[in-house]
């Protein structure tokens, strides 16, 4: 899976953890454990009643074993989006 996530370097990535956190960052570094560094980082934080809400994080990591998807985000997609207007239920954590 590293290798995968060598393309990913410098790039704007969105992560779901396990206990259904959206991250959205540019991808820093990684290790052989999948732990992320982020950069201008900010979680995502959805309601069904409210636009959604962005926490700034800032530089942030995420641990290897609390990572679920990892993908890349399209800028120009991502920069449209009125997340104003969204409505979505959180996600619920993972069960093993």
């Amino acid at each position: 899976m590293s290798t995968a996530l060598e393309s990913y370097i410098n790039r704007t990535v969105a992560i779901v953890t396990s206990d259904g956190r959206m991250i959205v960052g540019t991808l820093k570094g990684f290790d052989q454990t999948i732990n992320l560094i982020l950069d201008e980082s900010h979680e995502r934080v959805f309601s069904s009643t409210q636009g959604v809400e962005q926490v700034v994080l800032g530089l942030y990591i995420v641990r290897g074993d609390n990572v679920a998807v990892i993908g890349e985000i399209d800028e120009e997609t991502d920069s449209a989006l009125d997340l104003g207007n969204i409505r979505a239920e959180p996600l619920n954590s993972v069960v093993h």
